[in-house]
């Protein structure tokens, strides 16, 4: 496992071919980083399945609401949590390959609980969604999770935990 400098900050998501370890950045986007936290420590993003990945783009999970691998799959993607949208927190961090990015409406403000993991430098979404942490183990497992929108046989956060608490 990677050496991790900050487990209070760091969320280990494990996929079906092994961990992802991703670093939160509570100074650039302290809302995002702590609504992960919160949703995570109540276990409500283990089962989630990833419902929109694009190739060479990103891969979309995160919907407590609707995503989960018992639940009406066809409604995944359109909803959040029960808690209240987040405000954006935009930085100029940019959107590489690696970075996990808030997902959200056209509306700015209409974060929840959905996020992607880029596969790639997407640039063009810079300045548009807040980043709000990125992998530092594991990306060979994200590389790997299924493809579509939907994909066929959905992958799944088999389970989502702050390093702090794992």
């Amino acid at each position: 496992m990677a050496d991790i400098k900050d487990p209070e900050n760091t969320v280990i998501i494990e996929l079906k071919d092994g961990p992802v370890v991703i670093e939160l950045m509570p100074d650039v986007a302290p809302k995002h980083s702590e609504r992960m936290k919160e949703l995570a420590r109540a276990g409500a993003y283990d089962g989630v399945v990833f419902h929109r990945v694009i190739e060479g783009f990103m891969a979309q999970t995160g919907d407590v609401k609707h995503g989960h691998t018992d639940g009406d799959l066809r409604r995944a993607g359109t909803g959040g949590s029960d808690k209240p949208d987040l405000p954006a927190e935009f930085s100029k961090l940019p959107h590489d390959r690696g970075t996990l990015g808030a997902a959200r409406s056209a509306n700015p403000n209409s974060a929840n609980s959905q996020f992607f993991i880029n596969f790639g430098d997407n640039h063009f979404l810079n300045g548009q969604y807040t980043v709000y942490g990125r992998v530092i183990e594991g990306m060979e497992h994200v590389d790997k999770i299924a493809r579509g929108e939907p994909p066929a046989s959905p992958d799944r956060m088999i389970s989502v935990k702050v390093a702090a608490d794992a």
